[in-house]
């Protein structure tokens, strides 16, 4: 019986005939646990690389409105018939890129430049994303997918990709993905037993061609690449295995183009959408998406050409176009490295790298004016627009936070395009663009928008993905393992031939050389070939593992006589490591009166040393003592430069309140001066009065009575209406010399009228008028900053029931904290009164005009008392303090 769990590959591996071999013997080494891999930090950005293809046009006639500048520069010229500005000028746009290829560039040449740095990327653990975007027949199917006799990208990656790993793949479903976008190892059996149970069933996954006849000929030559390229540094001691899945997003669906549904001719089901869902690295992944393992770029292209037919049948049953869709084509690597002796796959799952590399194929974009869409083909154009105006939007987003620090909320889930992809411009691997332009005149307006948007996107920086590390085990571990195997084959087969136990291929190759088991299943009583047929199988199996036994004897004799070998071998080392062994107590002997020597030498070091830690305590006494003393200056600097701060900060105090007090007295000092000089010149005034009036009186005596004296006031006189009346005993008086009278609150100053809603019109004949006067019903403090003076109306019922005005003034002053506060100086009154019957009439009519004296009766009051009546205006020559004095009745002597 053979045991597949005992290799005797390490049995053998110490010492064949004197032949030593590379391989350990520790079997802890298998078991080797790998360190958990974090996720790096990386600040390390790249800019999107965005390249620009244009294509040949498809006839000479045709009018162009590309024109190469450079290799990274193209220039757009508008078309006869489009006035880009409304002054009707012609307006020429330039556009850079990272590389620009021009009408003749071969497939080869845009595929070195742009997808070749992603594939070697993919093979060493790093995702990638490469999209082409344009309008509709600006070439992006053609630069993806490529022509008979050349092909495009996608062709010349997958064959890259199996140049590159073609000889360390691993056997089919060694690697089993788990529906979690992420993979699981099997073991050897495991998979042989799966490959069994496929093999038997009906698969659904494609076999490998044998030929290329097989192929459909349409697509036969688009993979035939003679330039064949290959990935440098590839790990050699890992196992890959290739996975591909093709996805078409359709109305923001995602539908599987890979997926076997079964047919019905009567019902037919339309396609499944699939939905989105994030694993357990925040990755998204389509859910459910068939995903198909293949060993060769005929397999792989085979996949691809089986979903664009289904595509092509959805198209024609949906009566759409090609280009009114998105494709991804999902090109999925597993490695695993092998284990210590390069025989297994390590089946740790954190051991196992997956990487991904998609290739998008964008629906054209062109405007539903320009197509004439109607219906359900215009539902159709706008869901495409509507995805890609997603992508515009998104690229726009991460642009403004880049460029100006936002932290703006990035709009992926509003698209499925944007959502699938959203990991790569998060910093998951590199992305790639290629804007495909058709250079005719008709594209013109769609082009321009295009270039808008690759302008922009490529200003978008994307963090730079880091290598993923792989486990420390020993480098060249495949290669010294198949020359062991080749060297250990050589010798077994000089003793007597192979040894079927000792090499885990040989017994693989054992087991699948028994015979399948023939279905058990007895559908009749009368069946006579199920049991005899099992029976037959049986024996088959039964011979195979006796023969199997006889070679497992024979591999263990062969055994016994190496180990007989190995025990003489072993007895004679033990002698020659007694000799050694005396030689070893001379050694230590010398070694002995060493360590005495050295003894007596480190007793001596330590007296030293002790008298050095003492005098090292005296020095950190003193160091201590210094740091205190310091410590303590340091406390008293600070203590006397705080009193200096609050000396200085004090004396700036006294000096503001000084500042303030001295300002208050001098105000307050002024405001008095004013009111004396006031007070003064009042009674200046009155004296100067009574002395006019008393030379006007006198000179009454000599003069006859002059007529009534009527002045009629002109514009220009300030508002002064002065009527002047003497006694009619008084003949030829001289007529009173007119007199203003000042306002108080006349002058240049500015002042802030107070004047209360309520505020009622009076006739008094002294009226108050500010002219250079800010009027407001509410005090503010804008007002009150623009002047220096206040008044304020006030209007209350006197005791006789009439109105009486207060004119209540101050000054304004400008306080501390940047206010202004008001200083109330003087108060006017203004009141009206009726003066009734109170005028005296002359007591005689018939007394003779010639009488020169009248009596004590012959004049009112009223005349007494108005016998000048002024009309004040602010500004006048009169000053605020005039008063008025009657002329006094002449008596008799």
């Amino acid at each position: 019986m053979i045991h597949r769990n005992v290799n005797w590959t390490k049995l053998c591996s110490i010492n064949l005939q004197g032949i030593e071999f590379g391989c350990p013997l520790d079997h802890r080494r298998l078991q080797t646990p790998r360190r958990p891999v974090k996720k790096p930090s990386n600040n390390l950005k790249d800019p999107v690389g965005v390249y620009c293809r244009v294509r040949p046009l498809t006839s000479e006639d045709t009018e162009c409105c590309v024109e190469l500048i450079s290799n990274t520069t193209i220039q757009l010229h508008p078309p006869d018939g489009i006035k880009v500005n409304r002054n009707g000028e012609f307006k020429e746009m330039q556009y850079s890129f990272k590389e620009v290829f021009g009408a003749f560039t071969t497939q080869k040449e845009l595929f070195n430049v742009v997808a070749r740095p992603l594939v070697e990327d993919l093979i060493h653990g790093k995702n990638g994303l490469l999209f082409t975007y344009g309008v509709t027949g600006s070439g992006k199917t053609h630069t993806m997918t490529g022509s008979p006799g050349d092909g495009g990208l996608l062709p010349r990656c997958l064959d890259m990709i199996f140049c590159s790993i073609g000889p360390f793949q691993a056997k089919r479903f060694v690697f089993k993905p788990d529906d979690k976008n992420a993979m699981e190892v099997q073991g050897d059996v495991d998979a042989l037993l799966e490959r069994q149970k496929r093999d038997a069933q009906s698969s659904t996954i494609p076999k490998t061609l044998s030929s290329r006849h097989k192929m459909d000929p349409e697509f036969a030559d688009m993979i035939t690449v003679p330039e064949h390229c290959k990935a440098e540094g590839v790990d050699e001691d890992s196992v890959y295995s290739l996975f591909v899945s093709y996805i078409e997003i359709y109305n923001n669906y995602l539908y599987d183009l890979l997926e076997e549904i079964p047919q019905d001719p009567i019902k037919p089901k339309p396609p499944q959408s699939k939905i989105l869902r994030e694993d357990s690295n925040h990755n998204m992944y389509v859910a459910g998406c068939m995903e198909v393992e293949v060993k060769s770029t005929e397999e792989a292209f085979e996949v691809f050409w089986k979903g664009q037919k289904k595509r092509r049948i959805a198209n024609t049953t949906l009566n759409r176009e090609s280009s009114r869709s998105h494709s991804v084509f999902i090109i999925k690597l597993a490695q695993a490295p092998l284990d210590a002796d390069g025989d297994n796959v390590l089946q740790a799952k954190d051991q196992t790298i997956v990487s991904q590399l998609s290739l998008v194929d964008l629906a054209g974009s062109e405007r539903t004016n320009r197509t004439k869409a109607e219906g359900s083909r215009l539902r159709e154009t706008g869901n495409i627009n509507q995805s890609l105006m997603t992508l515009r939007t998104c690229i726009e987003v991460l642009r403004e936070n880049q460029m100006y620090g936002t932290n703006k909320m990035v709009p992926y889930r509003d698209s499925k395009l944007t959502h699938l992809f959203k990991n790569y411009f998060d910093g998951e691997g590199k992305v790639r663009m290629i804007v495909c332009v058709n250079p005719k005149a008709d594209d013109y307006e769609e082009t321009l928008l295009v270039m808008r948007f690759a302008e922009m996107t490529q200003e978008v920086e994307v963090a730079r993905p880091v290598d993923k590390p792989i486990c420390g085990l020993t480098p060249g571990r495949r290669y010294r393992n198949q020359a062991f195997k080749e060297e250990l084959t050589r010798k077994l087969e000089l003793r007597g031939g192979p040894i079927y136990g000792e090499d885990p291929s040989v017994a693989e190759a054992l087991l699948q050389s028994f015979a399948s088991l023939p279905s058990v299943e007895i559908t009749d009583a009368n069946d006579e070939q199920t049991l005899p047929r099992l029976i037959e199988c049986l024996e088959q199996r039964y011979k195979i593992r006796q023969m199997a036994a006889e070679e497992m004897k024979k591999t263990v004799n062969a055994i016994r006589g190496m180990l007989h070998d190995w025990d003489n071998k072993f007895t004679a080392k033990e002698n020659y490591i007694q000799d050694q062994q005396e030689k070893l107590l001379e050694k230590d002997r010398f070694i002995n009166g060493q360590k005495a020597e050295t003894e007596r030498l480190e007793k001596k070091v330590k007296t030293l040393e002790y008298k050095i830690e003492i005098l090292q305590k005296t020095a950190n006494i003193y160091e201590e003592d210094k740091r205190a003393l310091q410590h303590e200056l340091e406390e008293r600097d600070q203590k006397l430069h705080r009193e200096l701060s609050d000396k200085r900060r004090l004396e700036q105090r006294m000096q503001g309140v000084m500042t303030d007090t001295k300002m208050k007295w001098e105000k307050e000092c002024e405001r008095r001066v004013q009111a004396k000089q006031l007070e003064m010149q009042n009674k200046l005034w009155v004296k100067d009065e009574k002395l006019k009036q008393l030379k006007a009186i006198v000179a009454e005596a000599r003069t006859e009575r002059p007529e009534k004296l009527e002045r009629t006031p002109k514009e220009n006189d300030k508002k002064v209406h002065v009527r002047s009346a003497s006694p009619p005993s008084v003949p030829n008086a001289p007529p009173v010399r007119l007199r203003h009278r000042r306002s108080r609150s006349a002058g240049g100053e500015r002042w802030v009228d107070h004047k209360p809603v309520g505020s009622v019109e009076t006739d008094t004949v002294l009226q108050p008028h500010i002219p250079n006067a800010i009027t407001v019903a509410v005090p503010n403090e804008k007002a009150l900053a623009k002047c220096d003076k206040y008044i304020l109306t006030h209007q209350e019922l006197a005791s006789d029931g009439e109105i009486e005005t207060k004119l209540i003034k101050g000054d304004v002053y400008k306080t501390r904290g940047g206010g202004q506060a008001v200083q109330f100086t003087d108060i006017e009154k203004l009141k009206q009164e009726t003066p009734g019957s109170t005028r005296k009439r002359r007591s005689s009519q018939s007394a003779p005009p010639q009488q020169e004296e009248t009596t004590e009766s012959e004049w009112t009051d009223v005349e007494t008392r108005c016998s000048v009546a002024v009309e004040m205006k602010a500004g006048s020559n009169f000053g605020p303090g005039y008063q008025h004095h009657a002329q006094p009745k002449r008596r008799k002597p």
